[in-house]
């Protein structure tokens, strides 16, 4: 079973919704049988690469959210994340464009790191306040999963992976995609949003049953078998 999942690196949601769908998939019990892939959007592509501002004032300022509000849905999110084990540091978290930070995650898919290093650049962004735009963070990043620094340095200098990004994002659109985190199973069945494990739990056994369906064989009068009425 193939699971695709766009998201972007920006979106706390994302962030969450990761959390929930990996618990449920630890307790599904096909999940050796399970193949993930993370896929890149873009909520917004016109942010310069380090926006000089915090994330309440990009929030205000660009998005017209009431501080207000902006507060109201940050202790929300801090609440939602409790249950998964997500520390959601907002005051700290650095505003910027997320086309590097996902060119970065598309170097660590070619090397077999795709799911560590989304969980890595994720938290770096929302819990530990790093700018994920930044080629240093990305390097110790990277170091941390194993890859080779001047891999990730010329990476960045150039346009590696750019195509595979807008790739994810023109697929995206073609899909209908509008909002992340966005799951798509065996590109058969959509899920939209940070969903409760519960659902994710359903959605992966619905499509299970339907991809492995059990046949039954051809039986005898001779097999006995008991029911709610008796033997």
């Amino acid at each position: 079973m193939h699971i695709e999942i766009w998201s972007d690196v920006k979106c706390p949601w994302c962030f969450v919704g990761k959390r929930r769908f990996e618990k449920a998939l630890a307790e599904f019990p096909h999940r050796d049988s399970v193949a993930v892939t993370w896929k890149s959007f873009q909520l917004d592509p016109t942010l310069p690469e380090h926006y000089d501002g915090t994330e309440q004032q990009y929030l205000s300022e660009r998005k017209g959210i009431a501080p207000e509000q902006v507060r109201q849905m940050w202790n929300q999110l801090t609440t939602s994340a409790a249950d998964v084990g997500v520390n959601f540091d907002f005051d700290s978290v650095v505003v910027g464009n997320s086309f590097p930070a996902h060119r970065f995650l598309h170097l660590a898919k070619s090397l077999g790191h795709g799911n560590e290093a989304k969980e890595a650049i994720l938290s770096a962004h929302f819990e530990q306040g790093l700018n994920t735009s930044d080629t240093d963070v990305l390097v110790k990043l990277g170091n941390d999963l194993g890859i080779d620094e001047q891999s990730v340095r010329d990476t960045m200098a150039g346009d590696r992976f750019a195509d595979d990004v807008r790739r994810d994002i023109s697929e995206a659109q073609t899909l209908g995609v509008s909002g992340v985190p966005f799951f798509v199973i065996d590109r058969k069945y959509g899920i939209s949003g940070a969903q409760p494990v519960e659902l994710f739990r359903q959605a992966l056994d619905q499509a299970w049953q339907e991809a492995h369906p059990l046949i039954p064989v051809s039986t005898s009068p001779d097999g006995e078998v008991c029911g709610p009425d008796g033997c």
